[in-house]
C-alpha cells in the first residue's frame, strides 16, 4: 500500500480577496530556516508513518512556485530517502502564472516535479482584476505555454459564476480553455467564504454574487463542454482525460492515508487525524521546540471516519462502495446511509444505486452541499 504526502508553503505575494486558504504575505522569508524546519517536520512524520512508499507528493499553498527549486529538490530527495517512491510517482506543484515564477519551471522540472497545477483563474483581464490576481491574461497564457513545454502533465484552474457572468461569456472562455489541450482542468464556482475580503465587500454592498439559478446554468454549460471535449468530471469541480486524474486528490476523496507537513497541513494516518500549527511563525517555533510542527493528533472513531469517507467519496463520479467502506470501518452498510433518503432522491434522479455502490448523479451534483447531510446516516452526522 502506498501513501501520499502534502507539503504546505504558506507564502504569497498578495492575498486574493476570495481566498480562505492558509496563505500569508511576508516582507521576507528565511529560506534556510524554512528548509531546515520542513525537513525536520518531514522526518518526524516518516518516523511515525513510514513503511509505505509514496504514490504522490503535492506542494500546495500559498504559492509553492515561489519556493526556490533547490528547496523543492532537497525535500523530494529526503522524501525519497525516507519513504521511497512508487513507480511513476506523481509530483505536483501549484504555481501562479507570473513571469518570475514561470522562469523557474525548467528548474522545478529538473528538481523532480512532473505535474503542475497552474492558477490561471480566468482568461479575461477584467475578471482577473476583480479576482485580485497579479497577472494578466497574456502573462497567464505565456506561463501555460511554458508549463506545457516543461512538465509531463499540466492542469489549470478557472473560477466562474462571477457577478453578472453570462452563459455566452463562460461558454466562450471555457471553449478557449479546452482548446489548449491540457489533460486536466479544475473549474470552480466563485464562493464567498467567511473571513475573506469578498465576504466583507458583499456585506457592504460592494457587489452581488451571481444567483443560484444562473450559477446552475453555468454548471450545466461546464458539464456539456468538458464532456464533449473528452474531459468529463470525475469530481464535482475536476475534469480530466482518462488516466490524467489527480492521483493525489483522489487519495483524499477515496479516504486513503496521507501525510501533511508544513503550516496548517492536515493528515490522516491509521485512523489518526493530524494538524500542524497554522501561523507560519507558530509552526516554526513548534518545530524548533519539538522537532515537528504538530498542533493536534487525535484518534478518530469509526463513525467519524465513515462520515468523513462518505462526505469525500460522494463528491466523486464513481461514488462510494458501501460494502467496502463498511468492512473498513467495522460497520454494516445500512449503518452508513439514510436508505430512505437515498431511495427518495434516486426516484427523482439526484442519486444512483448500482449494487453496493452509490453516488450522486450529474443532476444532483449542483445540489451536493444540500444532499450530503441528508444522505449520511444520522448517527454518523452526529458522531
Amino acid at each position: 500500500m502506498a501513501r501520499a504526502l502534502y507539503i504546505h508553503w504558506p507564502f504569497c505575494l498578495a492575498k486574493c480577496p476570495y481566498c480562505d486558504f492558509n496563505s500569508h504575505v511576508r516582507d521576507s522569508v528565511d529560506v534556510d530556516a524554512w528548509q531546515s524546519a520542513l525537513l525536520a517536520d518531514l522526518r518526524h512524520e516518516a518516523e511515525v508513518a513510514g513503511g509505505e512508499t509514496l504514490s504522490s507528493i503535492f506542494f500546495g499553498g500559498g504559492t509553492p512556485s515561489l519556493m526556490p527549486p533547490s528547496l523543492v529538490e532537497a525535500l523530494l530527495r529526503e522524501a525519497e530517502r525516507l519513504w521511497g517512491f512508487a513507480p511513476g510517482i506523481e509530483i505536483t506543484l501549484e504555481a501562479n502564472p507570473s513571469s518570475v515564477e514561470a522562469a523557474n519551471f525548467a528548474a522545478l522540472a529538473t528538481a523532480g516535479v512532473n505535474r503542475v497545477s497552474l492558477g490561471l483563474q480566468s482568461l479575461d483581464d477584467a475578471a482577473l482584476q476583480f479576482l485580485g490576481r497579479l497577472h494578466n491574461a497574456t502573462e497567464g497564457l505565456n506561463a501555460l505555454e511554458t508549463a506545457q513545454s516543461e512538465f509531463e502533465r499540466v492542469s489549470f484552474d478557472l473560477i466562474y459564476a462571477l457577478p453578472g457572468q453570462t452563459q455566452r461569456h463562460w461558454h466562450d472562455q471555457l471553449s478557449r480553455a479546452l482548446s489548449f489541450g491540457t489533460g486536466h482542468l479544475s473549474l470552480y464556482q466563485l464562493t464567498i467564504e467567511p473571513g475573506t475580503r469578498f465576504a466583507t465587500d458583499v456585506r457592504r454592498g460592494g457587489f452581488t454574487p451571481l444567483d443560484d439559478d444562473d450559477a446552475a446554468d453555468l454548471f450545466a454549460v461546464t458539464r456539456e463542454l468538458t464532456a464533449a471535449a473528452g474531459l468529463p468530471p470525475y469530481e464535482i469541480s475536476n475534469h480530466a482525460r482518462a488516466g490524467e486524474e489527480s492521483r493525489h486528490n483522489l487519495t483524499y476523496w477515496r479516504y486513503e492515508d496521507y501525510a501533511g507537513i508544513g503550516p496548517g497541513a492536515h493528515g490522516r494516518r491509521g485512523g489518526m487525524a493530524t494538524m500542524r500549527h497554522k501561523k507560519p511563525e507558530n509552526w516554526l517555533d513548534a518545530v524548533a521546540r519539538n522537532g515537528h510542527g504538530l498542533k493536534e493528533e487525535r484518534a478518530l472513531g469509526m463513525a467519524e471516519q465513515a462520515s468523513e469517507a462518505l462526505l469525500m467519496g460522494l463528491r466523486l463520479a464513481e461514488g462510494v462502495d458501501l460494502d467496502r467502506l463498511a468492512s473498513r470501518m467495522y460497520l454494516k452498510p445500512g449503518d452508513l446511509i439514510n436508505t430512505a433518503k437515498l431511495a427518495q432522491y434516486a426516484d427523482i434522479g439526484l442519486t444512483w444505486v448500482d449494487g453496493p455502490r452509490i453516488g450522486v448523479s450529474p443532476d444532483g451534483m449542483p445540489l451536493l452541499d444540500a444532499l450530503l447531510p441528508e444522505l449520511v446516516a444520522d448517527d454518523l452526522v452526529s458522531a
